[in-house]
Order: structure tokens, then C-alpha cells, then sequence
């Protein structure tokens, strides 16, 4: 199978499980990035940019991320970004637990397809719903858990939300710290591409 049909697959074109999400999103903001990515980032939801360019972590938080994995020799291009949940929860609240639940199913395929070496939560909501507890994101970012997530075995690293370093300049360097361990332990450090190419590439 192609990378391209693969990406196919693993778009969700049509779901209507949650009326309220279904109510509120212009559209289903799946995940981006190479189908057979070593680093994955999982965020819990789209808000108002991702839902209006149907792309996962766009606008601030998007840049924060972009800029921390330049600074360890990473592009985009390189890992694939995706959510807990594909659909913007009304006026960016936190997803409910059945919406999570409803979506826990295509997150699953989509890190069984992929088969990441290593999968990042990207704050407290996909943080503790991957881990099935609740999580203290400040005193456990940067630290490594074994997760199930559907049929599937993962090595998730808990990681701050990058918008967290917007309102507290101090939660930047356990941030930045954190995204370089993601780049050493999915052993794409130094640009090591593992398979991928990266920006410099071209």
C-alpha cells in the first residue's frame, strides 16, 4: 500500500457521534504528517484555526512547537500531529468524556497504522486520557509510561501543552526539555531522520 492511499485511510471523512461537535466544527480535523512517522504528537482537540484550516496545531501553539523542534533539528515534515478528538468542542472547551471516547477508536487505528516509536501527549486532556488516570502535567512532563491504546502497545512521553509556555514563560524550558527527549528517544535527534526526510532535505 502507498503512503498516500495510507493517509487515505486513515482520514475520517464522515462521523457523526457527537451531535454537539458535529454541530460546532466547519470540518474533521484529522491528523498530519508521514503515515509511518517515529514521533507522534497527540493534542486533545482542534480550536478555531485548526478547525478553519483542517490542520492539527496551527496558529500560536502550533508555532511554539514548530520553533522547539527546529531547535532540535526537526520539521514538521518530520513527525505527524494528531488529536484525541477530530472536531472542535463549542467555544474551545475541553472535550466531554464520551466525545473522547466516541473518537478513542480512530486515535487507535491511526497509532497502530502508524506504529510510532514513541507517542507524545501534548498537555493534562490527552495526557490522562491515553494513560486512563489523572496526571499532574507540570511534575510528570518528560517522564516515559507504557500505555495501551486500542490493540496497541505504546511508549508515551508526557509533554506540557505548547500554549502553556505562552501564559508562563517559566514552563518554556521544561517544554523545550521535554521536545528534545521526544527527538532522542523516537531517535530522530540531530536530524537523525529514521526513514524520514527532513527539512533540509530539499
Amino acid at each position: 500500500m502507498s503512503e498516500q492511499s495510507l493517509d487515505a485511510d486513515l482520514c475520517v471523512s464522515d462521523c457523526e457521534r457527537c451531535p454537539a461537535l458535529v454541530e460546532s466544527r466547519s470540518r474533521i480535523v484529522n491528523g498530519a504528517g508521514p503515515t509511518d512517522a517515529d514521533l507522534v504528537f497527540v493534542g486533545e482537540a482542534p480550536g478555531a484555526n485548526e478547525d478553519e484550516e483542517g490542520e492539527p496545531f496551527v496558529g500560536r501553539s502550533g508555532t511554539v512547537l514548530d520553533d522547539a523542534l527546529r531547535d532540535v533539528g526537526l520539521a514538521r515534515a518530520d513527525v505527524r500531529i494528531t488529536n484525541c478528538v477530530r472536531c472542535r468542542p463549542p467555544d474551545n472547551r475541553d472535550p466531554h468524556s464520551e466525545e473522547l471516547d466516541n473518537c478513542r477508536g480512530y486515535l487507535a487505528e491511526e497509532l497502530a497504522r502508524v506504529d510510532p516509536e514513541l507517542v507524545v501527549t501534548l498537555g493534562k486532556v490527552p495526557s490522562q486520557h491515553l494513560l486512563g488516570r489523572s496526571v499532574a502535567v507540570t511534575k510528570e512532563a518528560g517522564e516515559v509510561f507504557d500505555a495501551r491504546v486500542g490493540d496497541a502497545a505504546v511508549r508515551l512521553l508526557v509533554c506540557l501543552h505548547p500554549a502553556a509556555t505562552l501564559y508562563d514563560r517559566n514552563q518554556a524550558d521544561a517544554f523545550e526539555e521535554t521536545i528534545r527527549t521526544a527527538a532522542e528517544l523516537s531517535g530522530l535527534a540531530d536530524g537523525g531522520s529514521g526513514g524520514q526526510s527532513s527539512l533540509g532535505d530539499y
